[in-house]
């Protein structure tokens, strides 16, 4: 009974893990921010100091802005300031 019990709490581990890596079940797929990433004025959130949220970055790449991506991308965006962050970036 126990080895019955521990081989379905690891088969639903695994189960959960994957799911946690594939779309949501509405369609879309799994997101993270990403800070450095977004144009002036097309982050999604988070701009500094004396910003609002959404659409209120100063300039490209600023590196407290960020933009959603899909989840495990962000640190592979190459932008002229380096790559994405999943922290922000003082810069």
């Amino acid at each position: 009974m126990l080895n019955k019990r521990a081989a379905l709490a690891a088969s639903l581990a695994v189960s959960l893990a994957a799911l946690a890596n594939v779309a949501h079940a509405d369609g879309k797929k799994a997101t993270e921010k990403c800070y450095g990433v977004a144009l002036a004025g097309q982050n999604d959130c988070a701009a500094g100091a004396g910003t609002t949220c959404a659409a209120t970055s100063k300039r490209n790449y600023q590196g407290d802005a960020w933009k959603l991506v899909e989840k495990g991308t962000c640190t592979e965006i190459k932008t002229p300031k380096g790559p994405g962050s999943l922290t922000p970036i003082k810069r």
